[in-house]
Formats: structure tokens, sequence, C-alpha cells
């Protein structure tokens, strides 16, 4: 296998696993938090206002995580160094 072959899959490789990874776990902690959300607005109702509110600010924070390996994943495709430079030594 030659080495433009290599670093692409690799890559790809790379990439896929970061975004699997990046996203289960704040799938599972935004899941964790609206049950725990519920959970204390059932048996607080007269509160429920301001656990809505915690629970939207928190879920923008959990989300915030995946969206950090959204970016990750994004550049690993697309501005992967290593693919530059192996690209400029095949042309030469």
């Amino acid at each position: 296998m030659d080495a433009i072959t290599l670093i692409g899959a690799m890559s790809i490789i790379s990439a896929a696993l970061c975004i699997a990874i990046g996203g289960i776990g704040p799938a599972i902690g935004e899941a964790n938090v609206a049950a725990n959300a519920l959970r204390s607005m059932a048996q607080q109702p007269d509160e429920s206002s301001n656990i809505t509110r915690t629970l939207f600010v928190s879920m923008a924070m959990i989300e915030s995580t995946a969206i950090y390996a959204f970016v990750i994943t994004i550049l690993i495709l697309y501005a992967n160094p290593f693919w530059d430079y192996v690209v400029e030594q095949a042309a030469k």
C-alpha cells in the first residue's frame, strides 16, 4: 500500500472514530440530564421553570462537546497536514 492510500485510509478511520466516540458521550449525558430534569419536575412542579432553564443551559454545554468532536473530524478530513505533504511529495 502506498503512502497516499495509507494516509487517506487512516484519516477516514480516525475521523470516524472521533465522531463516533465524540457523539456517544454527549448523547448519554443529554439523556441522563433530561431524565433527571423530568423526574425533578414530577416531584416539584412549582419549580419547573427554574428546572427547565437549568436544563437548557446544561444541554447546551453538553452539546458543545459533540460540536468540538465534529470540528475535529472536519479538520482531520479537510485540513490534514499529512495529506497535503504526501500529495506534494507525490507530485515531485
